[in-house]
């Protein structure tokens, strides 16, 4: 099933958003490593949002809505 760039682009801001609203959970041991994976996802997702930024602006020409 093909997805198009618009419906990723939901999905990514969908987790940014997500991942913005985390609370930390004090005790949790666990926690500092948590948060790190947390903020890489997140560092990759506004990355990749942004590349999806360039692909629709720089690409006038491509098909929409394929995302390979």
């Amino acid at each position: 099933m093909a997805v198009t760039l618009g419906d990723l682009a939901r999905r990514l801001r969908e987790l940014i958003a997500a991942l913005d609203r985390r609370k930390p959970r004090a005790g949790n041991v666990s926690e500092a490593a948590i948060a790190q994976d947390a903020a890489v996802l997140r560092e990759k997702a506004v990355n990749r949002l942004a590349e999806l930024g360039d692909q629709t602006t720089s690409a006038p020409d491509d098909p929409p809505g394929r995302v390979s």
